[in-house]
Order: C-alpha cells, then structure tokens, then sequence
C-alpha cells in the first residue's frame, strides 16, 4: 500500500497522462478574450444584460449588479428573495471586499419551534424555510458603494425580463417537475404554473420552452425600487441617497408589508421587525497565499475559509510530482478536504453571534502544518474529525466536551415526526449534494473585479404574495443538535453557515484570477481543484473549467437531512481503470461520473499583455461575453 501513493508507483500512473501535455488539451469552449470588459454568469440572457449595462458606460459592479437581477428574473437556483455573496477588488484602494446579505432567522425561529414540530432539521421549502431576504439590500449595497449607473438603469434589463422573455427549456421543465409543491401556494401557483388545468392533472402546467414567461407582480416591486430612487433624485438627493431610498422601500416601506402579510399567512414566520433591522455588511474577507498567490475569501458564515484551509495543508505536499489526476495526487486532495471539511462542520456559524469562531486558528500556518501531520498516506481515514484550533489563537475552547463526543456521521435525530420527514425528502442523494446556486464573473480596463455566488429562492420558491418575491430556503443549513456544530444552531438573527463562496486571487497585489461555481457542498471542492491546475499545473481558465474534478463526500452535507457519506469518492468516468482500482485498494468507495463539477466561470487577467482571459464550464447554460 505504501508504494501506491510512493512515487515509485507514481511514475507508473504518471506516464497514463503524460501523452499530451496538460498545457495543450483541447477544449470544447474557446478561451474568451476581452480587452475592455468581460461578463460572465449562469444564463446566456443575463449575460448580455452585463453586456448592455458595459456598453452604456457601467463599470464591473454595475454589470455584475445587472447580472444579478436578471439571473434573478430568471429563477436561475435563485430568486429575488434569496442571499448574495460578493467579493469586490476595488482598483482606486488595491483591496478586496466582502459583501455580505445572507438572511437571518426570523422571529421565533428556535431550535424548540422546529422540534415541536417534529422536525430533525429546519425545512427544505416553504414559509418556514425562508430567512430574511439578502439579494435586494446586497445588490443595492455594492450599487451604492462602488457602481456609477443609477438604479434605473442597472434594473432596465431584468425589468424589461419580468414583463417577458422567453424562457429556455431546462428552467420551464424543473417547474414542471416541482408542481405538487408549487401548487400549494397561490402565488407561485399563478407565476410558475400558468397552464394549471385541476380538471386534467396529466396535462402540462408549467410554461413551454421558448413561451413568453411574464412575472408582473415581479415587474411592479422592481419598478417600486425605481421610483424610490427616482423620488429622491427628484429630491435634490445624491446618487448614493436614492438607492438607500429603494433599500428603505423594499425593507421597510410598502414591499415589507406585503411580504410580511403573505408570509406569515401561509406559516411563515418573518416580521416587519426582522426585515427592518436586517442590514447587508461590507467586510474584510479572510485569505492565504499559495505558492506566492494571495487568494481571498469570504468568512466563516459560508464554507470558503475550507478552500484556505485545504492549500495551507497542501502547500506541504510536491502536488506536481504526484501528477495530475493520479491515485496520489487524488488521495493528497481527498485527505486535506476531509480535515479542513470536519473543522467546517464543527466550527463555521455567523461571526456576528457569539461564541466567536476561531478563524485565526483555523487558517493559522500551525494548525495546517499538525493538521497535515496527521494523514494516513496508505489509505483513507473515515473518521477524520474536527481539531482544536484553539491551541493555535488566544482564548480557549468553549464546547471541549462536543468536540470530544462528535463524529462524521450526524447523530441520530432527536425528532422525527411526520411533518419534518416529509419535507426532508425535496432534495435526496446527489440532487442535496448540489444544490446551489449561479454564479457571476465582471471585470473591467479600471481595475474593478467582482465574484459573485448569489442563490436561495430557487424552485419551489414561495412566491411571497403580489410582490413576485421568491423566498429563501436557505434555513435547512441551520442544525438543531449542538452535538453537529454549537456554533451554526438556530437562533433568530442568525446566519446560516451557507455553501456559497466566490473567489478572488492577486498577484503581486493585482488581480490574478477571479472564480466562482455553482453548487452546494462541492464548490470549494471544484473551486480547490480549478485553482491548483492553475497554479500547479499551468491550464488555462477555459482548460482548468473543463478538467475532470473529483468530489468527495465525507462531509456532513449543508442540505436536507445533512448526511455524510465517509469514504464515497466520485471521479469523472475518463479517469484510468489502474487509478480506479489504486483508489479502491486504499479504501475508497469509487463511483464514475460523466460530470464531475458544477459549471465553473473564472477570469485570468494577463499582465503581460493587458488583457483579460474568461471561461465558463462546457455544459449547463453559463456563458460570457467580451469586448
């Protein structure tokens, strides 16, 4: 066993790759090429919206704001009511910033409510899934601070998308499979099913691909942000004044009431109170440097600190001579993920709640280094746990007897009533695994550089009365055992440690690479992967998109009933049958897929010759433009 991840048999698995150099693969998208500007996101129509907005004289976070709002239109694993998580390179200032608008629990929201309501987790869908809604105060928080077009016309085009576009096949036929819940709430019911015949149930409810897909009670709170900000230019207000003025409308003014009425209708919890004190924050995101590539992330309220975790322990292995996509190099990857994975799952929560996480321990050079000590180089470790960060910061640790109790696989569910079982089964299997998000690339000739992850009110959404909004669902990642994580329970006000986690990297202080994928549990795993053939490997963005992935699934998943599967490894089916086998000799429960990563889009921004290099991944429907 040792001789498999030894570089004598290395040598051996090496020479299967070796034919053709990783440099020159072929790939099915063509490398995108921009000198000005470059736009990329999930959908092809919302990438032109980033387009219009460049044309008309926009920087990049106004491009990307746009981008936002129309993958919103489009329902793109994310609605209007959901959560968004931004980083921003600002060229004037040579730093990176934060965007945080995740929602908080509402009123009420307690470990006890759900419990009585036999519920072994928070709910996947519904009223009672929905946090406070992040995207509109996110958006119209990055707009205010850092864009130059007036709200007006960064909405124009998702505006112009409400009240019609024709609506592409994949998005038409998942609200036809997501009926039967769809059905249960009037409004989404109205928006998503327009074709509901209860006399034929067999008949299709849901649009037709190509079909115009208008959404006017949408269009009409898009266009009550508009005339906010219009009334107070029209007030002698500045720019940055009257887009506060559509944040106080929508949190504060006539959209709360109605989103607040219709919620708490059908069950919901949300009140006035908790839209009105919700804020989004600019933040100091966390970072590390990799092989002299400073790479920056968001906190601990999401996973992105794991990918810094994982290069600090990889930075103490020769990745480039185990060789790309070999038995070893697989088994250097999996065993990293697993431990930076076991300190998410014990450690992550909102920084704004105490206890206070130990992200200083946590991304310390230390703690990476015993960490890394203690691999099994033979074979996989199922029980990896979480270690104790603490003895590698100041302070000490608060929930000693926790960490000593827990364990990868969740503890047994203290309730498991009817109610709560049942809305444990929207998502399963792969599908939980996944679940996600889009995701949205724009960079400019000045400098300004934005990564997005928005998601939450994907479909089935809860369609919150005539406002169009589209709630989150994004409680389920809220735990109720504090033996999973004491610092991510239930509590009104607070974040759910989310999955979502864009990425910016610079070099020498200048942008380097901006990247970002969808998914849920595997994106810091797919992001981990882009990065190294990157840096370690020397692919191109587009190659580096296109490279097989591998994905593990030893976590505790952030979905549904959180499940952890300790030792299920999934590679891309055109790994060698010999690495398969190596694998499977170490422990690994090893699956093939044709499809290994969500859809990554990334820049590379080309000092050498000034000019900006985009990518988005060759399947789904993530697409960019440039000039």
């Amino acid at each position: 066993m040792k001789r498999l991840f030894g570089l004598s048999a290395l040598t051996l698995t090496a020479l299967l790759f070796a034919a053709l150099p990783l440099t020159a693969q072929r790939t099915v998208k063509p490398v995108l090429h921009g000198k000005h500007w470059v736009a990329i996101t999930g959908k092809p129509l919302a990438a032109t919206a980033g387009a219009m907005t460049f044309i008309r004289g926009g920087n990049a976070v106004d491009a990307a704001c746009a981008m936002l709002a129309a993958t919103a239109t489009m329902w793109d694993t994310l609605g209007w009511g959901g959560e968004t998580q931004a980083l921003i390179y600002n060229p004037k200032t040579g730093k990176v910033i934060g965007i945080n608008a995740l929602g908080v629990a509402p009123t009420g929201a307690t470990v006890e409510f759900f419990r009585a309501r036999g519920m072994p987790y928070p709910p996947e869908f519904g009223p009672l899934a929905a946090v406070t809604p992040g995207t509109p105060g996110g958006l119209l928080l990055m707009l205010a601070e850092y864009g130059t077009l007036s709200l007006a016309e960064v909405l124009e085009p998702a505006i112009g998308m409400a009240e019609g576009y024709p609506i592409e096949a994949a998005q038409a036929d998942n609200m036809e499979r997501r009926r039967e819940i769809l059905a249960q709430w009037p409004d989404s019911k109205k928006v998503f099913l327009p074709h509901w015949d209860g006399d034929d149930p067999k008949a299709r409810a849901a649009p037709y691909a190509g079909e115009m897909f208008r959404q006017p009670d949408l269009k009409r709170t898009l266009e009550k942000l508009v005339a906010a900000e219009r009334k107070a230019l029209a007030a002698g207000k500045s720019r940055k004044v009257a887009i506060e003025a559509a944040y106080e409308r929508f949190y504060r003014g006539d959209i709360a009431d109605e989103l607040v009425r219709a919620t708490q209708e059908h069950g919901g919890l949300i009140t006035k109170d908790d839209l009105a004190s919700w804020r989004a924050y600019l933040e100091e995101p966390v970072s590390t440097t990799y092989k002299g590539i400073e790479v920056f992330k968001l906190t601990h309220w999401v996973q992105g600190p794991v990918m810094l975790q994982a290069l600090n322990i990889l930075e103490n292995v020769d990745l480039v001579a185990r060789g790309y996509n070999t038995s070893a190099y697989i088994h250097a990857l999996y065993q990293a993920m697993n431990l930076a994975f076991a300190d998410r799952d014990f450690y992550y929560g909102d920084p704004y709640f105490p206890p206070q996480e130990p992200i200083a321990g946590l991304l310390s050079r230390e703690y990476a280094k015993a960490r890394f000590e203690t691999i099994d180089w033979e074979k996989n470790d199922e029980s990896v746990r979480p270690g104790n960060p603490y003895d590698f910061q100041e302070g000490e640790h608060p929930f000693p007897d926790l960490l000593d109790q827990w364990t990868p696989i969740p503890p047994p569910a203290e309730a498991q009533g009817e109610e709560g079982f049942q809305q444990s089964l929207v998502l399963t299997g792969e599908e939980a695994f996944r679940a996600g998000t889009t995701s949205i690339q724009a960079a400019d000739h000045e400098g300004w550089v934005v990564s997005i992850t928005p998601s939450g009110g994907w479909i089935p959404a809860f369609i919150a009365g005539s406002t169009g909004v589209g709630l989150s669902q994004r409680m389920q990642s809220f735990v109720l055992d504090r033996r999973m994580n004491p610092y991510n329970l239930v509590e009104p006000g607070k974040r759910p440690r989310a999955t979502l986690t864009p990425a910016l990297a610079l070099e020498d202080g200048k942008p380097y690479l901006s990247f970002a994928v969808q998914g849920g549990d595997t994106q810091d795993q797919n992001l981990l992967q882009f990065f190294l053939n990157v840096v370690e490997f020397g692919m191109n963005v587009q190659q580096a998109a296109e490279a097989a992935n591998i994905t593990s699934y030893q976590m505790q998943s952030s979905f549904g009933a959180h499940k952890a599967e300790p030792g299920r490894l999934v590679v891309r089916d055109d790994v060698p049958a010999r690495v398969r086998a190596e694998l499977r000799d170490a422990g690994y429960r090893v699956e093939t897929r044709s499809r290994t990563s969500g859809p990554i889009t990334a820049i590379f921004f080309d000092r050498e010759h000034g000019t900006l290099w985009g990518a988005a991944s060759d399947f789904g429907e993530d697409y960019g433009i440039a000039w």
